[in-house]
């Protein structure tokens, strides 16, 4: 029974764990905020009826007929209104994050649904079937559902502005039936708090949202820009390259060719110096793409610590002062590349170590972060892989694994025996 159970355990701890990889380890950090809010949101719709609403008509509702219809429809229109507040929240949220238009008709329903609540509201007070304070919680829940999402869909001075105009029409009507000083300043207490915390939840919520969508747009746009940077200066490279050689080629073979049909023998000197020049072209041209397939580990170690730091993550480089050969640096810089990019992309990493050492013949470079949700890659993705074949020219090693309970470490070792261009 006792292994039944662990198993059991295990298996839902493991299907846990894939769940998270898959619905939030996968999700950029944009999608993350997204979905954390949005959960928010739709707990807090709920939030308020199932405390502010049923417990009080459990509790306190009189034992009459009566009383207890009205009780019982207005728990049933409270609960249509959050049905209807979860159906209108994602729609309203995309239209204050500028993604679609919200349809006229979108809060018809939940205004609806409002003015029977309250109605049921009055008439429970009427007829006495509660004390005072518990129709104070019922008001403030049935106006929270309607006014989380409607603050999404006007602006705060309109939302503002009709809120106080609706808590003085309602207290006044609420006064009418129950004539005290004191109850209707409680009344317009708690719709003053129910719209101010409407408003705060939601607007304050989907500013951050929207400041992190912008930055995340930002983001991609950058790169974007410094991949079409980087291709304009693969170009530029290649037209200096090609374009002059080219050039020279094409003059030479048609000097070639009127030579030939004069029967000339220059010719044959000038298809000759046509070869020389398409094989320094060849080698101009290979020397341009190694350049451009190589990274540089200064570069490349300066880079990550700038690019972490921008991402508010705090950064740490130990490097020793150790020149190594072009070959060993370009494989190195390139797990640099790759590790930081795991860092920003599939964790909440606030720490980050990069350290670089020579220890017994060998370069070691170690790439170790807080805050990982899971291993890179999957585990053996196409970047670790990729890294793994680059340092594998050089014969190096490439170890990945987690420490403690939510860190990462990487580390590349890369030998130096039998390899020349070593200083210190």
């Amino acid at each position: 029974m006792g292994a039944a159970t662990l198993s059991t355990g295990a298996h839902m701890v493991g299907r846990i764990r894939r769940w998270q990889q898959r619905h939030w380890a996968e999700r950029s950090k944009a999608e993350r905020v997204e979905l954390q809010s949005m959960v928010t949101w739709h707990a807090t719709v709920w939030t308020f009826p199932l405390t502010w609403l049923l417990f009080p008509l459990m509790s306190g509702v009189e034992r009459r007929p009566v009383p207890m219809a009205l009780g019982w429809l207005l728990a049933v229109v409270d609960l249509l209104q959050c049905v209807a507040a979860h159906r209108v929240l994602r729609p309203a949220v995309d239209h204050y994050l500028g993604r679609t238009e919200l349809p006229s008709r979108a809060m018809r329903a939940p205004a609806i649904l409002l003015g029977l609540a309250l109605a049921l509201t009055m008439a429970l007070a009427a007829v006495g079937g509660t004390d005072p304070l518990g129709i104070r919680f019922m008001i403030g829940a049935v106006l929270v559902p309607f006014g989380l999402p409607y603050a999404f869909t006007v602006p705060v001075k309109v939302f503002l502005r009709r809120s106080a105009a609706f808590a003085a029409l309602f207290t006044a009507a609420f006064a009418i039936g129950s004539p005290s000083g004191l109850g209707a300043l409680a009344t317009g207490a708690v719709i003053v708090f129910s719209a101010g915390f409407s408003v705060m939840a939601a607007r304050c919520g989907a500013w951050t949202l929207s400041v992190v969508w912008e930055a995340e747009r930002a983001r991609e746009i950058e790169a974007r820009l410094a991949v079409a940077e980087e291709r304009l200066r693969f170009g530029r490279d290649l037209h200096d390259v090609l374009g002059r050689n080219l050039s020279v080629i094409s003059l030479k073979s048609e000097l070639a060719v009127q030579l030939a049909r004069r029967g000339r023998p220059e010719a044959v000197e000038q298809m000759i110096e046509v070869q020389r020049i398409a094989q320094d072209s060849q080698r101009e041209v290979r020397e341009v793409v190694r350049g451009y397939r190589e990274a540089d580990l200064g570069v490349e170690l300066a880079g990550a610590q700038g690019v972490l730091a921008a991402a508010g993550i705090d950064c740490e480089v130990r490097a020793e002062a150790v020149r190594l050969p072009a070959e060993v640096q370009s494989a190195l810089g390139w797990v640099v590349r790759e590790a930081t990019t795991n860092v920003l992309r599939h964790g909440d990493a606030g720490r980050c170590t990069v350290a670089l050492q020579v220890l017994e013949g060998h370069v070691v470079l170690t790439v170790e972060n807080d805050g990982a949700s899971g291993t890179p890659d999957g585990g053996g993705g196409s970047g670790l892989a990729g890294l793994r074949e680059r340092l594998a020219v050089v014969d190096g090693t490439l170890e990945t694994g987690t420490v403690g309970e939510d860190g990462f470490r990487l580390v590349a070792e890369v030998p130096l025996t039998g390899v020349s261009g070593v200083t210190r």
